[in-house]
């Protein structure tokens, strides 16, 4: 469906040698270096740049909402789309700051969206099916679902982008999420499952128990398409399918938070050699991330105890990317500054 290869390391050493050389004992800037160094390599590149940084964040809504999951309606989720579209959300803000370009992607909410310049209609139909009941959707509709996404990232790489992050919106997201690390990884249901919108106590194990039920109730598949399909929202395919989309066109993937991860959870299973292009922006607040970055070996730049979606952590974090390319591009190396070197 995709070609993913890893990123060619020929320039591994020479960018190291890049960084190294600056003006600053080595490894002083620590994950920034790091960064530096990734960019490189996936531009191929030892001055590489960020060019119209692109965030898109889809929007669908999810049968289990309606099993109380979540202390918000499953209302809600059309509500906060409307609000993107005029502009208040945390999102909103944040890419205008930081001069991110927004586009908001319905990618299957229950309620009517008016035609609006940020919304791109991709949708796959009013939420997905109650996975308490049966499998959210089928298997061809996670499949399209996949492809509807990657077309959005064509769109924004013909536009110049190479720096691309993906959010989301979607009463009961934080269900589908745990559920899927949950089957993908082994790792124990309760610890996968959290507070999502805000529950309290009693609201958090109400939804332990009846995501257990639900995980229990569906055969373990050893086809990731599958486990997509059957936990899994239409926002969170398309997530899958524009990360892996970023990857084959050589873009920087930002990763934002759970229900992002979760999307990635999958897209590495199918392609591992995706990590190569994903920067994690932050540990989410929800339970379960920590966990899920560490399975997929991937280090967040920031712990600020968000835990709000839309990609906030992509637009909070982009500057940092930002900070990196410019020392590696612009700062002065010892030879440059006539700065004399550690002597060994």
């Amino acid at each position: 469906m995709f070609t993913i290869n890893s990123t060619d390391k020929r320039l591994a050493d020479a960018l190291q040698e890049k960084i190294d050389l600056k003006t600053k004992p080595v490894g002083a800037l620590g994950q920034l270096e790091r960064i530096a160094k990734q960019a490189g390599l996936i531009q191929q590149s030892l001055t590489p740049s960020l060019n119209k940084p692109h965030i898109l964040v889809f929007a669908g809504d999810h049968g289990i909402a309606k099993e109380g999951v979540s202390p918000y309606p499953q209302e809600v989720t059309q509500q906060m789309v409307l609000n993107f579209l005029h502009g208040g959300a945390a999102i909103n803000v944040f890419c205008q700051q930081h001069k991110i370009e927004l586009k908001v992607v319905n990618a299957g909410v229950a309620g009517g969206l008016p035609e609006h310049p940020l919304l791109i209609d991709a949708s796959m139909g009013a939420g997905t099916k109650s996975f308490l009941q049966q499998p959210a959707m089928t298997l061809h509709q996670a499949e399209e679902a996949m492809q509807r996404g990657a077309e959005q990232v064509k769109y924004a790489a013909e536009s110049g982008c190479n720096v691309i992050g993906f959010g989301e919106m979607g009463i009961g997201n934080t269900s589908s999420a745990a559920l899927l690390m949950h089957k993908m990884t082994g790792i124990a249901l309760a610890e996968c499952v959290g507070r999502g919108t805000g529950l309290d106590e009693q609201g958090l194990l109400r939804k332990l128990a009846i995501l257990q039920k639900a995980a229990n109730q569906h055969e373990q598949s050893h086809n990731p398409l599958q486990t997509l399909a059957t936990f899994g929202g239409f926002e969170v395919a398309m997530i899958c399918g524009a990360v892996l989309k970023a990857a084959e066109l050589n873009m920087i993937v930002l990763v934002d938070g759970f229900i992002a991860s979760s999307a990635l959870l999958i897209a590495h299973s199918l392609y591992p050699e995706i990590l190569d292009y994903c920067v994690a922006c932050h540990q989410s607040d929800e339970q379960g991330h920590r966990k899920l970055l560490d399975y997929l070996g991937l280090e967040p730049l920031l712990k600020l105890n968000m835990r709000l979606g839309e990609g906030s952590g992509v637009a909070v974090a982009y500057p940092l990317l930002c900070s990196a390319l410019a020392f590696l591009n612009e700062m002065a190396s010892f030879e440059e500054a006539a700065v004399s070197q550690r002597s060994e």
